[in-house]
């Protein structure tokens, strides 16, 4: 056995100068059998674009609102601590309006618009219910997904749009072709800014959301009735003020009336003379002027 085992260690080595050929052939072989894999896969269907893959899904863009209205004890200290929620929450007032009644039977009452960002809307709605009483709440949402997309689709082409009439305009040689491209381009950039100003606006909305916050005071406001001194003052301050001001009313009136004096002083004669004139006339009927009567006329 160690005779048989050393002599096919010996063996000549010529036996493996024949397998060159063999392994030419084998590597078209492969290739061949490797094609007709892939035209049996795609005989049986299973092609790429056919095989299912999972994409996540893209969180809907919303632009949320909310509407609260709050009963709340005092409507200074809860307009102060909306600011701070505000602040905490990254948000910004937008809008501040506080009615302060006249009437001392009416209840006082402010609305104040927030912004805050999406992410913090829900902490920022559950700080501001603790302000007090809540008495109205309500959420929308809109969805404006497809919007987002068809701008976005749409100022995609637009760029591509604008990139051609530039090549084109460089490989332009006459002055009329020149201008009509450079036309066609200003339009595409008027719309690119607007769709770009569309598409700003709706990511802006969707990325902070808006509170509308209604405060109503639990109790009437009680207007505080002034002191008897500083009613006096203000009575007092008010006579003075009267007086001085129907003091300067009569000076600018006899101002008036000597500046027009001579107007004044012309009238008054014409009316005196006219006025002795009316009353030197005869009355009829009466002895006057019956001895003006001219003679060889008698009354019968």
């Amino acid at each position: 056995m160690a005779g048989a085992g050393m002599a096919s260690c010996a063996a000549p080595f010529p036996a493996r100068t024949s397998s060159p050929p063999e392994a030419s052939g084998a590597a078209p072989q492969s290739e061949a059998v490797g094609q007709n894999a892939v035209q049996n896969f795609g005989e049986t269907g299973l092609s790429a674009s056919s095989i299912p893959v999972s994409q996540p899904r893209s969180q809907p863009q919303l632009i949320k609102t909310a509407n609260l209205q709050i009963t709340v004890q005092s409507v200074t200290t809860s307009l102060d601590r909306v600011k701070a929620i505000a602040q905490q929450h990254q948000g910004d007032i937008l809008n501040l309006r506080d009615e302060i009644p006249t009437d001392s039977n009416r209840f006082r009452a402010a609305s104040v618009q927030l912004r805050v960002p999406q992410a913090k809307l829900e902490a920022a709605l559950q700080a501001l219910k603790a302000l007090g009483s809540l008495d109205r709440q309500s959420i929308t949402a809109e969805d404006v997904s497809a919007q987002l997309v068809d701008s976005q689709a749409r100022l995609k082409n637009l760029r591509k749009t604008e990139a051609t009439l530039l090549e084109i305009m460089e490989r332009s040689g006459g002055v009329s072709d020149v201008l009509k491209v450079a036309q066609e381009l200003s339009n595409v950039r008027n719309q690119v800014e607007q769709i770009t100003a569309q598409l700003t606006a709706l990511q802006n909305q969707v990325a902070y959301s808006s509170v509308q916050l209604n405060l109503v005071e639990v109790t009437a406001s009680v207007r505080s009735q002034p002191a008897v001194g500083a009613q006096v003052n203000n009575t007092w301050e008010s006579a003075t003020a009267s007086f001085g001001k129907f003091t300067v009313d009569l000076l600018q009136l006899g101002i008036w009336l000597m500046v027009y004096s001579p107007y004044w002083l012309l009238l008054g004669a014409i009316a005196t003379l006219g006025y002795r004139r009316f009353k030197a006339l005869p009355v009829p009927g009466s002895t006057e002027s019956r001895h003006h009567e001219p003679p060889g006329e008698s009354s019968s």
